[in-house]
């Protein structure tokens, strides 16, 4: 089964690596780093039960919240927990534990940011060409 970090679309019964997204906002600025060490290495999900991330199939309810509990306790325990919930917002991951946070949570979070970027944009002073 495969990890968090390694999850994957079948094509042809293979499994394809999804990698981290670039940066959001684009510019030229090239994160080089990641083709060399990307975040993901040194995830602490990578020793764990892929399992333990993503729900099966008509799981209770109790068991999964069991369960998230415990795939959160792997997450709070990671050195790229940032980095790993950054990537599941940008991109943004529909599934699963990622960054410590459930599908669920992921989507307060964007509705949050998405909110408080449109709240900025409102009272943001305008500046007068002359």
């Amino acid at each position: 089964m495969l990890h968090p970090i390694e999850s994957s679309t079948r094509s042809a019964n293979v499994a394809v690596r999804r990698t981290p997204a670039a940066p959001a906002g684009g510019g030229t600025q090239q994160l080089d780093h990641l083709d060399d060490n990307p975040w993901h290495s040194g995830a602490a999900c990578r020793r764990d039960e892929a399992g333990l991330f993503f729900a099966p199939s008509k799981e209770p309810t109790a068991a999964r919240l069991a369960r998230e509990e415990q795939a959160k306790q792997v997450c709070a325990r990671c050195p790229v927990l940032l980095e790993c919930r950054e990537h599941a917002l940008a991109q943004p991951e529909p599934y699963g534990v990622w960054g410590g946070l459930t599908a669920a949570e992921r989507r307060v979070v964007l509705a949050r940011r998405r909110r408080r970027e449109s709240e900025l944009r409102v009272t943001a002073p305008r500046r007068i060409a002359g």
